[in-house]
């Protein structure tokens, strides 16, 4: 029997030996089906008004129309934990191209359809395929880019395209319905996704190295040789890999005090973009009397803040990089802690100082450009706590990351489905100030946990059974690199 493997540490085929060129075209395609299929999480929320006087769906004593995105959510939150295994047995491409031909067949109903409920089952499904579109750009970057250095720009750009994608939505929605139909929206953007998907087709390359053993084997035995990968040889079987997707991002959800605090974090930053697709218009309209078209294009400042968030987070690697030179748990290599500074200044003076700047200027006497100006800071912290998170958990868990990640994306899906419908009553009944204060000082709370973190980093990892294994990879890594 041939056991295939690579043709030594410079195989031109592994992912890793790829030229930048190629590894950039591979991770900016992806980058590319996730900015477009990432805003159809808000896109329709413009259009509720519209959508509720043909449908009769009324939102006077409870956000309804929400459902459309509430649905959404819940199939994130699902399919992602379902089907994200079968990617390690088919590999990154087919189940990329898979999961956007289904996306773009989810999209024809959203503009023929003829109830409500059809919108919000059609939803559910567009919502479960959106995740793993995303986490497969991910999986690119990983495949590709080697070590932490390497993936640091990768991924501060995964998460800054998801967030200004998805904050993107209500603007773009808003430039269709000032012209046309709320069934435009669909339609139109049926068109440009299904557009790109050539793109996909034909400029996409396989970015995971088994999958690509595994072809270069079954070419062999074409051949009449009887040629397997190891992973096929030590291949688990798909049911106990699902089993397995969806126990331990559960487990280590429950277990482990790191992810919990990380995921909430991340799931109550993120939820509150979403909930501006809810209280900017009331805001607004009450204040200003704007429509909700006007309401929708203001939504731009909180995309502007999460590209400044972006670029704050690549310019902050330097700071992780640094504190190799202090690291005497694993000599030479960062301190996974390091990642976290960027999530607490954007924490602080993003998500709970935009807070308090939405809240405290939402008066008639001030000017709109003021509760503007937080709704961009609130964009700039969530992008630096969600990246600043997200980089932390691939460093401290190393090969356990993905379920880290996927515990943390699980969370967060669901506060996108339900944190917004308490937007209006919370508007309501609290007032526009104590309200928008009352998720800053949620927001507060949460910025002060990494410190325990920062503090007892050592101790904290010394007694989880995942994160110690990542620390022996560490310190093998530290005695190669010196020679040892």
């Amino acid at each position: 029997m041939i056991v295939v493997a690579w043709d030594g540490d410079n195989d031109t085929n592994d992912p890793y030996n790829w030229p930048l060129w190629k590894k950039w075209q591979a991770t900016g395609i992806g980058l590319l089906a996730s900015f477009i299929c990432s805003m159809n999480g808000t896109i329709l929320t413009v259009a509720h008004t519209a959508i509720g006087e043909e449908f009769h769906i009324s939102d006077a004593t409870f956000p309804n129309s929400y459902w459309l995105t509430t649905s959404w959510a819940i199939g994130a939150a699902l399919c992602p934990l379902l089907l994200f295994p079968v990617m390690e047995d088919f590999g990154v491409r087919p189940v990329l191209l898979t999961t956007y031909f289904c996306f773009v067949c989810f999209l024809i109903p959203v503009g023929l359809a003829t109830n409500f409920a059809t919108l919000i089952v059609v939803r559910f499904f567009s919502g479960g395929c959106v995740p793993l579109i995303s986490d497969a750009v991910a999986g690119i970057t990983s495949n590709t880019f080697h070590g932490d250095r390497a993936r640091s720009v990768p991924i501060c750009l995964y998460v800054t395209i998801y967030l200004a994608a998805t904050s993107l939505g209500p603007v773009v929605g808003s430039s269709i319905l000032q012209f046309l139909s709320w069934r435009w929206i669909g339609y139109i953007e049926l068109i440009w996704t299904a557009a790109l998907f050539p793109i996909l087709i034909f400029g996409l390359p396989e970015s995971r190295g088994p999958a690509i053993l595994l072809a270069r084997a079954k070419r062999l035995r074409r051949e009449g040789k009887n040629a397997y990968t190891t992973e096929k040889i030590d291949r688990v079987t798909l049911p106990r890999l699902i089993l397995q997707s969806v126990q331990r991002p559960l487990y280590m959800l429950c277990t482990e005090g790191v992810v919990f605090v990380a995921t909430v974090w991340a799931a109550f930053s993120l939820g509150t973009i979403y909930l501006f697709t809810q209280s900017v218009e009331q805001v607004y309209s009450e204040l200003y009397g704007w429509d909700p078209i006007q309401c929708g294009y203001i939504q731009i400042a909180i995309v502007f803040g999460e590209l400044l968030g972006g670029g704050f987070c690549i310019l902050t690697n330097p700071w992780y990089y640094a504190s190799a030179a202090r690291n005497t748990e694993a000599p030479g290599t960062p301190i996974p802690e390091a990642r976290l500074h960027a999530s607490i200044i954007g924490g602080f003076f993003g998500v709970t100082g935009g807070m308090f700047v939405y809240g405290w200027a939402s008066y008639t006497s001030i000017h709109w450009m003021a509760p503007t100006v937080g709704l961009a800071m609130v964009g700039f912290g969530t992008t630096a706590v969600i990246a600043g998170n997200a980089n932390y958990l691939i460093d401290a868990y190393s090969k356990y990351a993905v379920s880290a990640l996927g515990a943390v994306g699980f969370v967060e899906n669901i506060s996108i489905a339900f944190l917004p419908l308490a937007a209006t009553a919370m508007y309501t009944k609290l007032g526009f100030q104590w309200a928008s204060s009352l998720l800053a000082f949620v927001s507060l709370a949460l910025v002060a946990t990494p410190f325990v973190v920062l503090q007892w980093g050592k101790e904290i990892r010394s007694y989880s059974p995942f994160m110690q294994e990542a620390t022996v990879e560490r310190r093998r890594g530290s005695a190669a690199v010196a020679g040892v």
